[in-house]
């Protein structure tokens, strides 16, 4: 659980503030003559890269958790880092493997960009990005909880079973590298897996749903706490 916020925050908040995820100020509009400052900002970045522009400022901060100045700061380094207003797996995968050279991140950032990538079309764009921070550093309990649930449940039939819970355990593991503690021995992920069913399956049927999900987090106080560290980091 703590990987899931823990890194996500850790990229709001490192490399300011060029090389974080920043952005531009945005004025209302007036009328239709006139642009979003999303769209004058742009102009910034060479014309010929950009090729998608985000919704009006006024409009995100109605459907997040961030302020008009939050977000501000988010776009700018999120242009900085994808000037064509979209990201790629490839490039995403790059971005997460700077916050952990130690390890190899490909695997959970995979995992983690299907859990960006709304629509599932192999980018994600500044408003599925900063939606899922939104709910990871601002939203309730339950959000991110529901949030987290659907990120372990990679096949999106509505349960975590044990090979998707052993799958997202080994790519934490690959990605905290030679850093994990304590040393991580050859049956370690199939003890963490087995350690979560145990706790979690409450009628021992072989999958978690989510309820039991939410319930079994919602009982231990490590997992509650891990999801206020990161509320206040941007």
């Amino acid at each position: 659980m703590g990987a899931v916020v823990g890194t996500l925050a850790m990229q709001s908040r490192q490399r300011r503030p060029s090389r974080e995820f920043e952005t531009h100020q945005t004025r209302q509009h007036f009328s239709s003559l006139q642009r979003s400052n999303f769209d004058k900002l742009d102009d910034d970045f060479e014309p010929s890269v950009v090729c998608h522009r985000p919704e009006a400022l006024e409009q995100l901060e109605a459907q997040t958790n961030f302020n008009k100045k939050e977000l501000q700061v988010l776009y700018r380094g999120f242009k900085n880092e994808c000037p064509s207003g979209v990201v790629s797996e490839e490039t995403f995968k790059q971005i997460y493997s700077q916050f952990f050279p130690h390890g190899d991140s490909s695997t959970y950032a995979h995992y983690l960009f299907n859990s960006f990538d709304s629509t599932h079309n192999g980018s994600i764009k500044f408003e599925d990005f900063v939606t899922a921070l939104s709910i990871l550093l601002r939203g309730s309990t339950i959000e991110k909880l529901q949030w987290t649930f659907n990120l372990y449940d990679i096949n999106g039939d509505g349960y975590i079973n044990k090979e998707e819970m052993t799958d997202i355990v080994k790519a934490i593991y690959d990605m905290m590298g030679r850093f994990t503690y304590p040393a991580l021995k050859t049956d370690t992920t199939k003890q963490h897996v087995d350690a979560f069913f145990q706790k979690m399956d409450k009628n021992r049927d072989g999958v978690v749903t989510l309820d039991e999900f939410i319930l079994s987090c919602q009982e231990d106080a490590n997992i509650m706490r891990s999801l206020q560290l990161f509320e206040n980091v941007i």
